[in-house]
């Protein structure tokens, strides 16, 4: 029966991989057209080095470590843009990746940033600036410049991790060019936020920049809020034309109550459904459910052009997170948190976590242009320092009486019956990770119709854990080498055919690297194996159309020890098999679009616990899914939006237990200057108030999609 279905589903996938290059074709098909009666925007790569207009972004430093045209990149890069970002209102990491092709947001427990790419789930694969920024906790996009998605691992250019690919934000920097702008917004559900960004040269060698945010708003779920401010000053100093300095220090606070969102319903027959109630119910305690992140972050970059083809490039990062979060949600009992068959009865359970960390990394990067014979090449030597020390810390929760579980009626599911926290089973650790790193990589031009790309980076973690109660100390560490090969064929200059491979690790401790414990001290590491094939066309300067096919193997995921409890048998597998595909830019010179389809089938290959079994599905990985926003320019003074994001249904978890139906999800914008120094927008989430889970932790802990939900933005500069 499950070879049939997945027949069925594969053949399913197909003709949706059809239809969407049907519609792609012709898109391409109307843009061609036209561009020969159009006058598009234009890229001035000088004046911005990724050159970024509009939804476009045709350069990237990211993906190789030098400032590389997408076209030529071997691997899919998607780029959502600070336009997009203006234009879709957004505040968080999860808002910006919902129209990005095989990314799915996670719930994360309510408390932090959470992402599945192809089929891969990370709490830690964030960056800045290309510097790891791993810490659990929510990220606001005020001082963000764009975010770039690449999809695949590559330890190469980031290191551990990273096994379907990484987020990294382009912070706003101080560049000299005057900017003044005040940002005001109201929303549904009591939504105010306001953020400033003044920047402007001081005089000749220095430049200055000045980023603030502000955010208060309760939320469509009972009971939930954040309140939430940062502040960001930078500044650029610039001795000389060969040298350029940049400091950055940012101050962030989030405060907001934790939710973990609805149970699933018990029922005859599998799979399950998550239980019918009100979008608005809030399984937990308000009083006791809340999430801290204080965050301090300085940034030093130095750069310098030593003018004979040689650059180099240090950058530091210093990073101290005081993290805390606290839950009562639905756990516990004989069903995990389910509500039983009869709809009469659910339970809850709580802990809190204490996740303080701070972390230094310093990476030095020298490129030099050289040629040899007849090919071009560009050279990159680097190091990579780290050093990350920690607490790890968790108090189980008690209810009246000393139980760890209560049943509560499903209809009626806000408790407020205190909660005593102790420490009893729960971590109670500190660690210390030092971690190591170089790494070589050559791109070489062959001719103007061939390259290719070849890395290696080799990796040590010394990892240290001891446990506070009872002063045990384990230490390992871990020495990795990760290879990268690509090979760009290009028919013509704004056109490529590439190929693929290459290599991440994930050590035994997981990506946080916060405890080890005898089972994991001797487990090797995960490994991630990401072939690719892909064709990328700049149909114009200004609109770029991609494709990619991969297949993504995860091994060494580890099992556990049913004779040896607390060790594990590494034998747990996972494969993606996916077709990926976008389009963003302008079609015409009215006309912008960004959006794709991707289809990623991810599945057990081999048993990795006693419920999630060869064969499955991975949790939270819709086989299909379509995301397209357009906007256009009716007159000087107007413009509107509409765009489209499709799910089809997927697991809460990789059990196949509880299935999340699909959807189809509309949203809307209309857009207004009114003078040249002031506009405004409105944005509708969901205008046909579609009912819909848009994401989940597990079985029990679902998350519903918000109905209808307004912004009104207004932007003054000055």
């Amino acid at each position: 029966m499950k070879l049939r279905k997945r027949r069925g589903v594969k053949t399913a996938g197909i003709n949706s991989i059809h239809a969407a290059v049907g519609i792609a074709s012709a898109i391409m098909a109307s843009a061609a057209n036209a561009q020969q009666s159009q006058q598009l925007p234009t890229i001035d790569v000088q004046a911005s080095p990724s050159g970024q207009t509009g939804y476009v972004t045709t350069n990237t430093s990211t993906a190789t470590k030098t400032n590389t045209p997408l076209v030529n990149v071997p691997q899919s890069v998607s780029v959502i843009t600070k336009d997009f970002i203006r234009d879709q209102a957004m505040p968080s990491i999860e808002d910006a990746i919902r129209y990005v092709p095989g990314v799915i947001p996670h719930q994360g427990e309510g408390n932090r940033d959470d992402v599945v790419i192809r089929g891969q789930r990370s709490n830690a694969d964030f960056f800045v600036n290309g510097i790891r920024d791993d810490v659990q906790y929510f990220r606001d996009l005020y001082n963000t410049e764009r975010i770039e998605v690449l999809k695949g691992p590559n330890a190469m250019i980031f290191g551990r991790g990273g096994g379907g690919g990484v987020i990294n934000r382009v912070l706003k920097e101080a560049d000299g060019v005057p900017v003044r702008e005040i940002t005001g917004v109201i929303g549904s559900f009591d939504q105010k936020r306001t953020t400033l960004d003044v920047g402007q040269r001081v005089n000749e060698n220095v430049a200055a920049r000045f980023n603030v945010m502000y955010e208060n708003a309760d939320s469509y779920r009972d009971y939930a809020s954040v309140n939430r401010y940062g502040i960001n000053p930078t500044f650029t100093l610039t001795p000389n034309d060969q040298t350029r300095i940049k400091l950055s220090y940012e101050y962030f606070h989030d405060n907001r109550v934790t939710d973990r969102g609805i149970p699933s319903q018990l029922g005859t027959g599998i799979p399950l459904r998550p239980y019918d109630t009100r979008v608005s119910a809030f399984f937990g305690n308000p009083n006791v459910n809340f999430t801290r992140a204080d965050v301090n972050v300085a940034d030093a970059v130095l750069e310098h052009d030593f003018e004979s083809g040689l650059k180099v490039k240090n950058a530091f990062r210093y990073g101290h997170f005081d993290r805390f979060y606290q839950n009562v949600y639905p756990a516990g009992g004989a069903s995990a948190g389910a509500v039983n068959a009869a709809g009469t009865a659910s339970n809850l359970a709580a802990y809190n976590n204490e996740t303080d960390r701070q972390n230094v990394f310093n990476q030095t990067d020298w490129t030099y242009k050289a040629n040899t014979g007849f090919l071009q090449h560009t050279f990159l030597a680097g190091t990579e320092f780290g050093h990350q020390i920690g607490l790890n810390f968790r108090n189980d929760g008690f209810f009246p009486g000393g139980v760890n579980t209560i049943v509560i009626d499903p209809t009626n599911p806000t408790n407020f019956l205190p909660v005593m926290f102790r420490n009893t089973t729960g971590a109670n650790n500190t660690y210390k990770l030092n971690l190591a790193a170089g790494y070589l990589q050559d791109q070489i031009e062959v001719t103007k119709y061939l390259q290719f790309i070849l890395g290696i980076r080799q990796d040590s973690f010394d990892l240290t854990s001891q446990d506070r109660r009872s002063g045990g100390m384990f230490q390992r560490t871990d020495n990795l080498t990760s290879p990268r090969a690509g090979v760009v064929i290009k028919p013509h200059e704004d056109m490529s055919i590439y190929g693929s491979y290459s290599v991440s690790y994930l050590p035994s401790s997981g990506d946080q690297f916060s405890v080890l414990a005898p089972g994991t001290l001797i487990s090797n590491p995960e490994k991630f194996v990401n072939k690719e094939i892909g064709y990328k066309w700049n149909i114009y300067p200004t609109l770029q159309f991609t494709t990619a096919i991969y297949e993504l193997l995860r091994s060494n995921q580890r099992l556990p020890d049913p004779n040896n409890p607390g060790f594990f048998i590494l034998s747990g597998k996972t494969v993606t098999r996916g077709f990926e595909t976008g389009l963003s830019g302008y079609v015409t010179d009215r006309w912008q679009m960004s959006g794709g389809f991707a289809y990623t089938d991810a599945h057990i290959a081999s048993d990795t616990s006693a419920t999630i079994r060869a064969g499955n599905r991975v949790g939270l990985v819709p086989y299909t899914t379509f995301t397209l926003w357009n906007k256009y320019q009716l007159t000087d003074m107007w413009a509107a939006g509409v765009g489209v994001i499709r799910y089809t249904d997927f697991f809460a978890s990789s059990d196949d237990t509880v299935k999340l139906h699909e959807f189809t999800r509309v949203d809307a914008a209309l857009y207004s200057r009114v003078t040249p120094t002031f506009r405004w927008q409105v944005n509708v989430e969901n205008v046909l108030n579609t009912r819909y889970y848009a994401t989940a932790d597990g079985n029990n802990n679902i998350t519903p999609g918000s109905p209808r939900a307004v912004r009104v933005t207004g932007i003054m500069n000055f």
